[in-house]
């Protein structure tokens, strides 16, 4: 009986293990996040092919630097407050980027759709679990 009770507890915890290593932000790709980011603001944006291809540079360029940055922290190089900063930084970084790649009219719409996101992510909707 106690065998059978460890058997069965060991297969779900494995379930488990397997069920969360595949799920959430954890594993993504930053290729695909630029791209699947660079339709929505072409989209959202009416972004011409030229502002497309930068935008998309630059959401790669921040998306693989961010990328490292969760990966460093996940293996152990770091406090979170410390990769929170940083990445905060570079968020603004890549904003004074869109600025210049945008027009005055797109930028505006940029930074209202950047508000948008940060309250669904903060209500646990699309584009955020709400969980940290």
């Amino acid at each position: 009986m106690k065998k059978a009770a460890l058997m069965l507890i060991a297969v779900f915890a494995l379930s488990f293990a397997t069920m969360a290593q595949n799920q959430g932000p954890r594993n993504f790709d930053p290729k695909e996040m630029a791209k699947r980011q660079t339709e929505e603001l072409t989209e959202q944006l009416d972004l011409n092919k030229d502002q497309q291809k930068k935008v998309l540079e630059l959401n790669e360029k921040y998306g693989n630097k961010m990328s490292e940055m969760r990966d460093d922290m996940r293996n152990g190089g770091g406090d979170r407050e410390a990769m929170r900063e940083k990445m905060t930084k570079m968020r603004e970084e890549q904003n004074k980027e869109m600025k210049k790649i945008l027009t005055e009219d797109q930028y505006k719409k940029y930074e209202k759709y950047l508000e948008e996101r940060r309250s669904r992510r903060g209500q646990g909707g699309p584009g955020g679990s709400g969980q940290r």
